[in-house]
């Protein structure tokens, strides 16, 4: 009997357990996460204790002195509301490992648990580290694979191992805890790493396979026998970088890149490269490259290596003391070495856009959500400002040589946006309503957007069509075939309904109004973008909240046979805005992120928005470019003088609503580099215009009654 209810008991612990297992949270689907960058970047002044910056072959990359403390950080930094690893993702480097690199286990990376108490000594003492040289090993080349497994001893002092990267020689290792607390390990032999040369590698970890690519060549693919663990605790785990916390296996080479993709194959997104060997999908602003200095007789010198201190900063003295430090200047984009007295300039951008002044503060008779600019003939240029007051309504304002000033007042409730559209000659504005107009229903919660026409008679904007709406966020009007269509995205019906239909209406030359035309599946939908690239029409929804979590898909849509098509799904969080542009021949689309949420978990406001560029031979647009924001909520793309600008409308970083936006100029193969950074304050939209030849950026606060002009300054 008494061997009855131990059984009986076993299997209710398993059972609790596998009913715990389920709770838990997948990590997946996630934007990539650049390991490098978080631990570079929290002081951009200097670099971190225990890496020094060299220079080989021209290129940038750091190199470990010590295992130092700022060099590792809680996996819940990064990997945001989650308690399992990823079961798929990739992992992204480019390294160099000299020819005299020391044969023992070097760890590019490592992910280690908690501390625990010491458990018996004739347990291993390491992970696999030096007793993997007592075991026989198998390699795998080609499609053969082998797993050493040993048990691990879950040491006190430095945690136990969960994850890790090393090489060894001129072998590449994979290791994670598998089952039973046992670690595998998997060999790739014929990686010939150890070259002096540097060399990008993907890792890939699927379902059922395990793929490496190097520099883009062909990859080594295998099918294990057992697949990655889909249950990888990582719960009180900590990231280390070029080591796993203690001096031994501390990573020798230089590293260049280090990126984790939850949820996919990140070799499409860099491959095909110009240059595989440094193919890149997101390197520290830091490891920039600087050219190659000198040459040696007729011999180009190829390998160049300088340990530099570079700090970061918009000012900066140079002293006796700061002698051969280099300087960077974000705003000038410039490198400047000091000689003890002066700053000598190394490389320094000539940029056409000086400066931006300060042109008007605006005084508006509540918060802004939006700023829509536009010409009407015979009048000039106009703003409409969504103020989010119903007592007060929204404004209308017309450019005088002073500035904006009040010229109509139109009656809104709680106005998220405007959008502005003509048909032939007729001027119209459609504005977007959260907030019920008890006019049409004194007892319905209703939302009803309005369409306002222009009159030439009036000289202003007179109400022309109502159409009901669901809390809508923005309208978006384009031509089709001659065809006028209006867009609306609904965000949500009641407080709790967020999947639900946005709608596309198509002008009826008929009835003279705005008919269904199209319904389309949206989740909190936030803002709607079409465009065109060749004879194709496009349309890309932000989707913003599901109801239980901000990590949803937008989609792009195309055109066909007279309705809308899903072309591509892509993970956004919390998606507020779509902005396309065009540079040259060139397609991108740039995602404004909002934050990351999930249930009732704490919000992320610190996260990447993207940048993506259409590739033509794939059909579908891949990522170009990451860039942190903080609670972005719009973006805005001009152009000045054969430039190109991106300007982000950061809201809110968790803490205060004042904080910069930024100004980003195009950079060619640099992608876009921040050179303006502008104090708002709850910042809600940014509009480019012009105006008797001088060009200007407005912007309109969420969390206060004003907003701002400021002139373009250029020479």
């Amino acid at each position: 009997m008494s061997t009855l209810i131990f059984v009986q008991l076993l299997l209710l612990g398993l059972r609790v357990t596998d009913t715990a297992t389920d709770t838990w949270r997948q990590c997946k689907d996630s934007l990539p996460l650049d390991l490098l960058s978080f631990v570079l970047e929290r002081d951009p002044s200097k670099l971190v204790p225990g890496v020094h910056m060299k220079q080989a072959d021209g290129v940038r990359g750091i190199h470990f002195s010590s295992p130092d403390t700022s060099l590792s950080f809680p996996s819940s930094q990064l990997l945001v509301n989650c308690d399992l690893f990823p079961k798929e993702f990739s992992i992204v480097l480019t390294l160099k490992v000299t020819d005299g690199a020391r044969k023992g286990n070097e760890y590019v990376f490592s992910l280690m648990g908690p501390k625990r108490r010491p458990v018996e000594q004739n347990e291993e003492e390491n992970d696999g580290g030096d007793s993997l040289k007592r075991n026989k090993e198998k390699s795998i080349t080609g499609g053969e694979q082998h797993r050493q497994k040993k048990r691990v001893k879950s040491n006190g002092k430095h945690g136990r191992l969960i994850l890790g990267l090393k090489s060894s020689g001129k072998h590449l290792h994979f290791l994670f805890k598998g089952h039973g607390e046992v670690i595998e390990h998997w060999v790739f032999r014929s990686t010939q790493l150890a070259d002096s040369q540097w060399h990008t590698l993907v890792l890939t970890i699927g379902s059922h396979h395990v793929k490496l690519t190097v520099d883009c060549s062909s990859p080594v693919e295998i099918v294990p026998s057992r697949p990655f663990p889909s249950d990888l605790n990582i719960q009180g785990s900590r990231f280390h970088i070029g080591s796993r916390g203690i001096w031994k296996g501390l990573f020798s080479g230089l590293l260049r890149q280090l990126v984790l993709v939850p949820g996919s194959d990140a070799t499409h997104q860099i491959c095909p490269s110009s240059d595989p060997q440094l193919a890149a999908l997101s390197v520290p602003p830091l490891l920039f490259d600087l050219p190659v200095v000198g040459t040696e007789g007729d011999r180009h010198v190829t390998t160049y290596e300088t340990e530099a201190r570079v700090s970061v900063g918009l000012e900066k003295s140079c002293s006796e003391q700061l002698r051969g430090q280099l300087w960077f200047n974000p705003l000038r984009k410039g490198l400047y070495l000091c000689d003890g007295t002066v700053w000598i300039t190394v490389l320094e951008d000539h940029k056409r856009l000086d400066y931006l002044l300060e042109h008007q503060v605006l005084t508006t008779s509540s918060e802004t959500h939006d700023v829509e600019v536009f010409q009407v003939p015979g009048m000039g240029l106009m703003a409409a400002m969504a103020h989010r007051s119903t007592a007060s309504g929204s404004a209308v304002y017309l450019w005088t040589h002073t500035g904006f000033q009040l010229y109509q007042n139109i009656s809104t409730y709680g106005a998220l946006a405007w959008r502005h559209f003509t048909m032939g000659e007729k001027i119209y504005l459609v504005v977007s309503n959260s907030g019920a107009d008890k006019r049409f229903s004194k007892e319905s919660e209703a939302d009803f957007s309005v369409v306002y026409k222009w009159s030439k008679r009036r000289k202003r904007f007179v109400q022309f069509q109502t159409l009901q709406t669901h809390c809508a966020r923005d309208w978006e009007a384009f031509n089709i075939n001659g065809h006028t269509y209006l867009a609306v995205a609904n965000h949500r019906q009641g407080d709790n309904n967020h999947t639900i239909d946005s709608v596309i209406y198509r002008w009826s030359r008929l009835s003279k109004s705005f008919e269904v035309h199209q319904m389309l599946k949206t989740s909190g939908a936030y803002d709607w973008e079409f465009f065109t690239v060749g004879p194709y029409y496009f349309l890309v929804v932000a989707n913003a909240f599901d109801g239980v979590t901000t990590s949803v898909d937008s989609v792009i849509y195309v055109w066909v046979n007279g309705s809308f098509q899903v072309f591509q799904k892509i993970k956004t969080f919390c998606a507020t805005d779509w902005e396309m542009f065009q540079i040259d021949s060139r397609v991108f689309l740039v995602v404004a992120n909002g934050h990351r949420l999930h249930g009732n978990g704490p919000s992320q406001y610190t996260i990447n928005s993207t940048i993506y560029e259409l590739d033509m031979s794939a059909q579908m647009f891949v990522r170009f470019q990451d860039i942190v924001t903080y609670s972005a909520v719009d973006w805005e793309f001009f152009s000045l003088r054969q430039e190109y600008f991106l300007v982000v409308a950061n809201s809110f970083n968790g803490v205060s609503y004042s904080l910069n936006s930024i100004l980003y100029r195009w950079q060619g193969y640099e992608g876009f580099v921040p050179v303006h950074w502008l104090p708002t304050i709850g910042c809600s939209d940014w509009e480019f215009f012009s105006a008797n030849g001088e060009s200007y950026l407005i912007y309109s606060s969420a969390k206060a009654p004003l907003s701002k002009v400021f002139m373009l300054k250029t020479y």
